[in-house]
């Protein structure tokens, strides 16, 4: 079963890498990765990791998260945050995979009882 995790340096990151690791063939990637790219603002790098390792389950652990700074830098948040989970879940959908996103109580508060989507532009 192959396994591709985004977000391996964070703090949620660092735990489902141990956790994840001895289900299947676990790829782990963050920001700097050269053999694939796990930079969420590199959108067409991102949806050409998954095309190329058409994972099994693809898990999203990664965000922007300095949330002071998502004011100074909107544009750079909206891509991490909503542009580039949206190309993860057409790629990962498009290889008939299965995805595991986290969020935080920043991005969704646990109000409301219904479904929330995030729709990308296409690459």
């Amino acid at each position: 079963m192959g396994i591709l995790l985004f977000g391996k340096r964070g703090q949620l990151g660092r735990e489902l890498e141990m956790k994840l690791r001895p289900l299947g063939d676990l790829i782990a990637l963050h920001k700097d990765s050269s053999d694939y790219c796990g930079d969420l603002s590199n959108l067409v790098g991102i949806a050409s990791t998954i095309r190329t390792l058409k994972p099994d389950f693809v898990v999203n652990a990664s965000a922007y998260t300095r949330v002071d700074d998502a004011e100074k830098e909107p544009e750079l948040a909206a891509l991490i945050n909503a542009q580039a989970c949206g190309v993860i879940a057409r790629e990962t959908k498009n290889c008939n995979g299965k995805l595991i996103h986290f969020s935080t109580d920043y991005v969704f508060d646990g109000s409301g009882k219904h479904f929330r989507e995030e729709k990308a532009e296409q690459i």
